[in-house]
């Protein structure tokens, strides 16, 4: 539902300026992949990197931007669409502002992840698959979640009762299963150089 009785307010500086003063160019990593795979880990060693660079980055962690922005959400197939939603126009705004923005959530569909997409301009989406095998991240369990999704005690949680929609050609394929944190990390940020959005 869109709001009535608004109008887009112009700015002075725009985006392309904002980038040029950064000495960088503005964009969205999206990594997707099964909880437990490694998203947030290798999303924070990017981080890490990009700021010993001396670039201007954000990271919006899945976990971290429930405890506020989308605390009223629950986990239903509706709320996973609507958390997806918020956290894309909040990345906008982020690549707007001219920084290399990463965000680390399961965004298990695919219309949703396409929905993010379009809302950037061509090239400015990064998809980054963390593909991690189910029984690994099993096996991980940082936060005890398939233990209590087996026991029956969480319900739509992905992998077990609720679909993940594999990417068929992410941007970026990551295998925590195969590679340490730093070499993912490294992978990354090694596409970023190549492709020029940093130096």
């Amino acid at each position: 539902m869109k709001t009535e009785n608004t109008v887009w307010h112009a700015q002075h500086i725009d985006k392309a300026q904002r980038a040029q003063l950064k000495q960088q160019q503005p964009c969205l990593l999206w990594y997707t992949g099964l909880s437990g795979s490694g998203k947030s880990t290798v999303a924070n060693a990017v981080d890490a990197l990009l700021f010993e660079r001396g670039c201007h980055s954000y990271l919006l962690d899945g976990d971290n931007v429930r405890h506020g922005l989308n605390g009223d959400l629950a986990f239903s197939d509706e709320d996973r669409v609507e958390n997806i939603r918020r956290i894309s126009e909040v990345s906008k705004l982020f690549v707007d502002a001219g920084l290399i923005v990463s965000t680390a959530f399961i965004s298990p569909f695919a219309a949703d992840r396409a929905m993010a997409k379009e809302m950037l301009a061509e090239g400015e989406f990064i998809e980054v698959f963390i593909d991690t095998p189910i029984d690994v991240c099993e096996q991980r369990d940082p936060k005890g979640l398939y233990k209590k999704a087996r026991a029956g005690e969480i319900k739509d949680f992905t992998g077990i009762d609720s679909s993940y929609d594999i990417p068929e050609s992410p941007t970026i394929h990551v295998k925590t299963a195969e590679q340490t944190v730093a070499q993912c990390a490294e992978q990354v940020v090694q596409f970023l150089v190549k492709h020029q959005y940093i130096k």
